[in-house]
């Protein structure tokens, strides 16, 4: 069902082919909801047995232009889960201390422990996207070795590689661009200037990135057939309609946790016995009051 979406390295992604308005998967709004409340239901299961049996973790990183709903999308499907062993990181522009190491470092701190999940509101992907499109890394400090017409060549090969170290030590990594259009980009940013109630979410540097908005375009293209893999998939989400986008998203999220397909831990027969024997004393000591 997903496969329309999904990008693991075997064919080319070409953004102005991959459509930001289709609901091939949903008839309407309200079944859309049906779903995904029943969605919800199954990845909080999932989830418990996830921080139970502790063997796997799982990060969920979302990338998208401004305005295409990535904050919405966290909440609306994401909070069904337990907030034991669930944390969102969200990575804006690097502090002075995280410039002075290597650019996944503030990454590498937010990886999840076994039984974890991380959802990654932005991520390393900022390196090859804003950090491509503006060049930040000529004004960063650099080796004199290192050529600056390398680096987003060599930063492509370093998410592959961390991206497979996680899959090699228990953690998945599933990545997710909610890809929306340059009009309904606009009406978003319209709304937040007519609605009252919206005009904290406006930013004149929001428009003002519109600009570049084609670079954009390009570097998330770019970004994603150098680094969709097998382990470590993209998928692209049609995000005009919201609540399709949302729904899609759920989708993804269940269908990888029941790949992972955890399970709670057996209780071996000595621990049975274990429990009985504690079960014997609770249940005397109820009698006696």
């Amino acid at each position: 069902m997903l496969e329309k979406y999904r990008y693991n390295g075997t064919d080319p992604f070409r953004i102005k082919k991959a459509s930001t308005n289709e609901t091939s998967l949903c008839d309407d709004k309200k079944t859309a909801k049906e779903k995904m409340k029943e969605n919800a239901e199954k990845l909080d299961e999932l989830q418990q047995k996830l921080y139970a049996e502790k063997k796997e973790g799982l990060i969920i990183v979302f990338q998208a232009m401004d305005a295409a709903g990535k904050d919405g999308t966290i909440t609306n499907v994401l909070q069904c889960l337990s907030p034991h062993g669930v944390y969102e990181a969200a990575f804006k522009s690097p502090s002075s201390t995280e410039l002075a190491h290597d650019y996944l470092w503030r990454i590498a701190a937010q990886v999840p422990a076994k039984g974890e999940i991380a959802i990654f509101n932005r991520s390393h992907y900022e390196d090859v996207l804003i950090g491509k499109v503006k060049r930040l890394y000529e004004s960063q400090a650099q080796a004199r070795r290192i050529d600056l017409d390398e680096v987003i060549e060599n930063r492509y090969e370093d998410i592959r590689n961390f991206e497979k170290y996680l899959w090699n030590n228990n953690i998945r990594v599933i990545k997710i661009f909610l890809n929306v259009s340059k009009d309904e980009q606009a009406r978003r940013f319209l709304s937040r200037i007519e609605e009252p109630e919206k005009n904290w979410k406006f930013s004149s540097g929001d428009v003002e990135e519109r600009e570049y908005w084609d670079a954009y375009q390009k570097a998330f293209e770019d970004a994603i057939n150098e680094t969709s893999t097998t382990y470590s998939p993209w998928y692209v989400v049609p995000a005009d309609h919201k609540w399709y986008m949302r729904y899609v998203v759920s989708e993804i999220i269940l269908e990888t946790l029941k790949d992972m397909d955890p399970r709670y831990p057996e209780v071996t027969g000595e621990r049975l016995k274990e429990f009985g024997k504690w079960a014997d004393q609770l249940k005397k000591e109820l009698g006696e009051k």
